[in-house]
């Protein structure tokens, strides 16, 4: 059920004083964009008028064409709690739609709703419950961020010790004002790092959160004068931050088909951790895509290395695990995603994944017992492997579309060329005096 109209939409423009809408939308790889409009041009943009050159945005340019068409989604309609309160400024996400009318091949979001909608006819619905992690580092003289901090908290730690208290409840009281139901926060393990968590939604709208997530937590950590950074390793030594994600699916009824008799895993759900994990190697390009994510993938740091699953909760070395709550609650987490993945395309995929297992009917590996896994697949140890491993599962490019499945491997083919290209101070401390 909608939960906006269009005159909704312009009674609360008027009512709450708002000046500016912002028509969002991202690229290929999550980074968001937006065209902002005056309120006095929200009719246009509500009846799907307003266009823009896809020329410059990663991933968007056919070679017919560039002129693109942005399709406000009311129901996401949102107003700035961080901005001023005289003049607001509010937001909409919006489907990228082509000259013709037609659903742009490049847009993540559609790729994602057609992927719920396959999930519908198979008679599921997916709700969505992820763990950001994050940094808050100090800014040096220039006003450039940096990896420095001054305090030294750890897990679950308070003030005076966590010094990034007040900004997390600062996030917290602003996302809450836009919808979100926060269920806890936290300092993680490493100094100056930071978890906050909201409870499980349809999927979609997770994916538009963890948009609306990332842009308040960098917005409002600047209004404290720190830096806030997904960067999955962003210092040497210390754990790195990921976005584990976890998954709860219904039936027509809402019923957790993850539960099985006597609160043990019910058969759907070990078909569906088995299709994660037979092609979770093909999807890591879009769950961790960034060189540095794999510097967090490492044994040692609290971050998932090989293909396996536990039923234990208290097993944090697998992949996937099934946390302790059971019955309505039974969810499955998978444990390698970070945040800087394309939330869009990284559930789409997660899902995806998981329904083909579903389908196929797919059994699971043996689960590991306790922290040992000697003998296992491991994921992709860099971005290079991951590179391989993406072009080896023809599924990924089913789900994605050639379009952005292409986009996809010619950028992160330029990415870790540069990368390989480059000479690392490690290398120069290392070699230099060696040789």
């Amino acid at each position: 059920m909608a939960r906006y109209t269009k005159e909704d939409i312009f009674r609360i423009v008027e009512e709450e004083d708002v000046a500016f809408i912002r028509l969002q939308f991202c690229d290929i790889f999550g980074i968001p964009k937006n065209i902002a409009i005056a309120a006095s041009k929200l009719e246009s943009a509500l009846n799907n008028e307003c266009m823009f050159d896809g020329v410059s945005v990663e991933g968007f340019m056919r070679s017919d064409e560039s002129d693109m068409y942005l399709y406000p989604d009311l129901d996401s309609f949102e107003i700035y709690p961080w901005r001023p309160q005289s003049g607001k400024v509010a937001r909409m996400f919006c489907n990228v739609y082509t000259a013709d009318g037609k659903p742009f091949a490049g847009d993540s979001r559609n790729v994602l709703h057609e992927v719920v909608k396959r999930a519908k006819d198979m008679g599921l619905n997916f709700k969505i419950n992820p763990e950001p992690e994050f940094f808050l580092f100090d800014y040096d003289d220039d006003g450039q961020p940096t990896t420095k901090t001054h305090e030294r908290g750890g897990y679950f730690d308070v003030a005076p010790a966590d010094q990034g208290e007040n900004v997390r409840r600062d996030i917290i009281l602003n996302l809450e004002e836009m919808g979100f139901d926060i269920s806890s926060s936290h300092h993680e393990i490493a100094p100056a790092q930071h978890e906050i968590d909201f409870k499980e939604e349809d999927a979609e709208r997770t994916a538009d959160m963890i948009m609306t997530f990332r842009m308040a937590v960098k917005t409002i950590a600047k209004k404290h004068g720190l830096y806030a950074t997904f960067m999955p390793k962003p210092v040497e030594g210390i754990p790195g931050s990921g976005m584990h994600i976890n998954i709860i699916a219904e039936d027509e009824n809402g019923k957790n088909v993850f539960c099985g008799e006597g609160e043990k895993l019910s058969d759907t759900a070990k078909h569906f951790i088995a299709g994660i994990l037979a092609h979770v190697k093909g999807m890591t390009l879009v769950t961790n895509p960034v060189v540095n994510s794999y510097k967090r993938l490492v044994p040692g740091y609290d971050a998932p290395v090989n293909v396996s699953w536990s039923s234990l909760s208290a097993n944090r070395s697998a992949l996937i695990r099934i946390p302790s709550n059971r019955g309505n609650g039974t969810r499955i987490e998978l444990r390698n995603p970070d945040a800087t993945c394309n939330p869009y395309l990284a559930i789409a995929l997660i899902l995806a994944a998981g329904m083909d297992g579903i389908s196929k009917k797919l059994t699971p590996p043996a689960e590991v017992s306790g922290n040992n896994e000697n003998g296992l697949e491991t994921l992709p140890l860099t971005l290079g492997e991951a590179l391989s491993a993406y072009q080896a599962d023809p599924f990924v490019k089913e789900i994605l579309g050639d379009a952005i499945y292409t986009k996809i491997l010619e950028a992160k083919n330029k990415e870790w060329k540069d990368f390989r290209t480059c000479v690392t101070q490690w290398e120069v401390g290392k070699y230099l005096n060696l040789f």
